[in-house]
């Protein structure tokens, strides 16, 4: 939900963004544009798989104060010199900032009945796994559930 290939829609169509120019200035556009925060990391190479349908931006340069690509210096739009192996992506990854909030959410319950319970994952240099039961007690277990915010 916060990683992926960069598609726009313009004109009645979505397409995807070339990479030549793109830099960690335009990722930090596109991540405050969709409302994430984190720490913006742009992608090349279709990174995130190609795209398919047009490509509707190219040499994208944003100084990464702009609101939206829109504000961004780019070329016209659908005036390109690309293929989709070069299609643009981006990570807001919230995880790996220095903020102590962002620590509550590195960990989760997976397949319980409710929010309240399941299996327990950790986000760890940007992958999700699981949490081996060696020396697990309930200590570890009331741990988890104040890190999660439950009493």
């Amino acid at each position: 939900s916060f990683e992926g290939r960069v598609e726009v829609y313009h004109d009645g169509k979505w397409g995807t963004i070339c990479d030549d120019q793109w830099d960690d200035r335009d990722a930090e556009v596109v991540c405050r544009q969709l409302g994430l925060s984190g720490n913006p990391k742009a992608l090349s190479w279709a990174h995130y798989g190609q795209g398919s349908g047009p490509i509707l931006l190219d040499e994208v340069e944003c100084s990464g104060n702009e609101l939206s690509l829109d504000q961004c210096k780019k070329s016209d739009w659908g005036q390109q010199n690309c293929d989709h192996i070069e299609d643009a992506g981006v990570s807001c990854d919230p995880f790996t900032g220095t903020d102590l909030q962002l620590y509550a959410s590195q960990i989760w319950l997976v397949g319980g009945r409710s929010p309240r319970e399941g299996r327990v994952e950790v986000y760890y240099n940007g992958d999700w796994g699981t949490v081996c039961d060696d020396g697990w007690t309930d200590l570890g277990a009331q741990v988890v559930c104040r890190q999660l915010g439950f009493r």
